[in-house]
């Protein structure tokens, strides 16, 4: 953010290359990084490409640079001190005061002999302006800032312990603007921190820009495939920093990422499988795929013990095994807190929380932005981001590229409140992110402020949605669901709560009645749930469109809500209302337009919809709900050819071919021909088996585009392919 039509190369230095093994900071060799990077950009301004020939002109006449740094976190971490603190903030302050003010004076020297930039003169006595409010907050003064309706927050002296560092921050300031009087600068921009996603992968960076650390524990993939589990290298050295015994940092170090073995593990271990009936056949095939286990769950499945094994030893059916999501620890007996102890102990608990010799005082300066494994509570604060921006920006001639984190149960004040921080302490910009709001609606670009103005939004009120009830049902008998009927049962969570959805429908695929159903909750809040379900169905039966209860209790808002999981199609419900009636809206109504994922695009192998080529059907097979009214290739056909009898007939029908199976089918010569399932089929329930058989281990089900495994796992809201490595899309 500099001007408009202005673009810049971009340069990150890593900063924990420039960390001694004391604590200290490298100063000379940074500031000769510095100098160098300044000089590498200025001549890149000549060979960079532009996306129009005004951008290309302006960018020439300020030729705006951007280097800045990456991996704060880490080096923070590695020094154990909290993101979250005075010394912290301070050492950060230092670091960027330093780096602007050695580029501004590197780019001053250059002037002196290239000449300034081609717009200086014109703007040399706001140019000069802009150089003396950065000394002055590189002195740490408060006052004495010219022609600013806000002051930036000065850097912060008491807090540095470095005081190399802090002498050769002011100095470079001092430098950079007596030699700006004399030559003016060579560059109207010098620095901006980019967020550096991908190259931060390439410069082996444990942290982005001057993001926090997002995870203690990250996996590294093997270059002969597979992968392991490490705990950042700064945890390790932030230990040995904090005072840490080589005993205490393993023990630390192996609570956050595991033994990658059951052998003696509390809750499930050998001597407890082998009572169920496991041999030492199945404990080593365990064993060697618990080295790649994210979790333990995902190593208990057919592929790893053997199907016969699981049927004829351990009693578990056919439908089981086929489930993915069919817990097999839980079938043997083992209780939720013997597999949570058993996952800590085997894949660790990714968080050091709870861990062994741990002291409180110090869990601080092990917060990520986001809480950390399975039991992790700790995460940084929303005002920690924006404090650590606040000490940085005063330093920057561009902006800063930053996602302040913000929990789930964020609401538009908190949104509200960190912006007008922001803008307080002379932030240029800041992106906020409330965990799981990606998949969902996108953010209006306006807030309103007024409540009066929230009411003014034209959205159906209660009163108006009863009167159109009420003058429905005038009109209409009550049309009464058959006693024998069709429908689908939805499972889902939402915002941690259990969701049973199941639907009635009429013979002819109409939506006819729901129940609703919800575990975790008082007996007052499930007979209100009930009843609400009875009175929708009463309003259908009467006549009322579905689309009119759609309209009135989507987008309502109150807990739970949140994350949805268990649905194909719906990620994200501002309530359970708002989920139930998404959900019915996308099954019977096709508003794929209230759905996060397009329902015709679900399946991995989606081609299309083919035509049956015999004539038309007679009777769906399976109820509209449940094939999201897709359902046109599964019928029951009437046919001269096939005599089917009793009441168990079952009839699969696609484009290309019929299979039946009946038990009560007259003599096979009465039938005259053998059908038979086309190769196509065939590959299709592959894919699918591989599929299920995916999802089963932990993967997302998804086939890579680049090497075809079915090895995909989620990477923030992307995928990242487990076997080759590529992604779905962003890094």
């Amino acid at each position: 953010m500099f001007l408009d039509d202005t673009a810049c190369n971009l340069a990150s230095i890593n900063l924990i290359k420039f960390r001694n093994a004391d604590g200290s900071f490298k100063t000379s060799e940074f500031m000769h990084t510095v100098r160098l990077w300044t000089m590498v950009l200025e001549i890149s301004v000549l060979m960079a490409q532009f996306p129009s020939k005004n951008i290309a002109k302006l960018s020439y006449d300020y030729r705006t640079l951007g280097l800045g740094y990456a991996n704060i976190g880490g080096y923070l971490m590695t020094s154990g001190i909290a993101y979250d603190s005075d010394e912290g903030r301070a050492i950060c302050g230092a670091i960027t005061a330093l780096m602007t003010g050695i580029a501004y004076k590197t780019s001053a020297e250059m002037a002196s002999e290239l000449g300034p930039f081609p717009d200086y003169k014109r703007n040399s006595k706001h140019m000069l302006k802009v150089i003396s409010n950065h000394r002055n907050a590189a002195y740490g003064n408060k006052e004495g800032y010219k022609e600013l309706s806000t002051n930036p927050v000065p850097l912060d002296h008491s807090n540095i312990e470095d005081k190399v560092l802090l002498t050769e921050a002011t100095k470079s300031w001092d430098d950079a603007l007596e030699l700006g009087q004399k030559h003016g600068y060579r560059n109207a921009q010098t620095t901006v921190i980019a967020p550096t996603g991908t190259i931060g992968l390439v410069m082996d960076c444990d942290t982005t820009g001057i993001e926090p650390d997002f995870a203690l524990v990250k996996f590294k993939k093997l270059a002969g495939g597979g992968y392991f589990k490490i705990i950042n290298r700064a945890v390790p050295e932030a230990l040995k920093s904090l005072g840490y015994g080589d005993n205490a940092i393993n023990n630390i170090v192996d609570y956050a990422v595991g033994l990658n073995t059951l052998k003696n593990a509390p809750g499930i271990n050998h001597e407890k499988l082998m009572k169920k009936g496991f041999k030492q056949e199945q404990l080593d095939a365990v064993e060697q795929q618990l080295k790649n286990a994210f979790d333990i769950k995902f190593v208990f499945n057919k592929w790893t013990l053997g199907e016969t094994f699981c049927k004829d030893v351990l009693n578990i059916s056919d439908d089981q095994l086929n489930d993915f999501s069919f817990d097999l620890l839980s079938h043997l007996g083992f209780s939720e807190k013997d597999i949570m102890d058993a996952n800590i102990y085997c894949c660790g608990a990714m968080t050091i929380e709870g861990a062994p010799s741990i002291k409180d005082e110090h869990l601080n300066v092990f917060d990520c932005a986001n809480p950390c494994g399975r039991t992790g509570k700790r995460a940084l604060s929303v005002d920690s981001h924006i404090l650590m921006l606040s000490v940085a920006q005063p330093f920057i001639s561009g902006a800063i590229s930053k996602t302040i984190n913000m929990p789930n149960t964020a609401s538009v004040e908190d949104c509200k409140d960190a912006y007008l921080k922001s803008w307080q302490l002379g932030l240029k910009a800041n992106a906020l992110y409330r965990d799981g709001s990606k998949l969902s609606q996108p953010l209006n670009a306006q807030i309103l402020d007024e409540e009066s103005d929230e009411e003014e939004i034209d959205q159906p009120s209660a009163e108006s949605t009863v009167e159109k009830i009420i003058e429905i049902a005038e009109r209409r008998e009550r049309e009464k669901l058959p006693h024998r009927r069709k429908g689908y049962t939805q499972k889902a969570v939402v915002g941690g709560h259990k969701v049973y959805l199941r639907t009635g429908e009429y013979d002819d695929g109409r939506i006819g009645e729901i129940f609703i159903d919800m575990h975790k909750e008082g007996a007052a809040f499930r007979s209100l749930m009930n009843n609400f379900a009875i009175a929708i169905s009463l309003g259908l039966q009467y006549g009322v469109p579905l689309d009119e209860y759609v309209d009135s209790f989507t987008f309502t808002r109150f807990e739970p809500a949140g994350l949805v999981q268990g649905n194909d199609t719906i990620k994200n419900a501002t309530s359970v209302l708002d989920y139930i009636f998404r959900e019915l809206a996308i099954s019977y109504l096709e508003r794929n337009d209230l759905a996060h994922v397009d329902p015709s695009t679900i399946s991995p192998d989606t081609i299309g919809n083919a035509e049956l080529d015999h004539p038309a059907p007679a009777t769906k097979y399976i109820s509209t709900g449940y094939g999201r009214s897709k359902n046109n290739n599964l019928f029951i056909l009437p046919s001269a050819d096939l005599q089917l009898t009793g009441t168990n007939d079952m009839l699969t029908a696609t484009a290309s071919s019929v299979s039946v199976n009946n038990e009560n089918l007259s003599e096979a010569s009465s039938v005259g021909e053998t059908v038979q399932i086309s190769e196509e089929v065939e590959q299709t329930l592959d894919k699918n088996d591989l599929i299920n058989e995916a999802r089963i281990k932990g993967y997302e089900g998804v086939s890579c585009d680049e090497c075809a495994n079915f090895t995909m796992v989620r990477n923030g809201t992307c995928l990242k392919c487990d076997t080759c490595g590529a992604t779905s899309g962003c890094s």
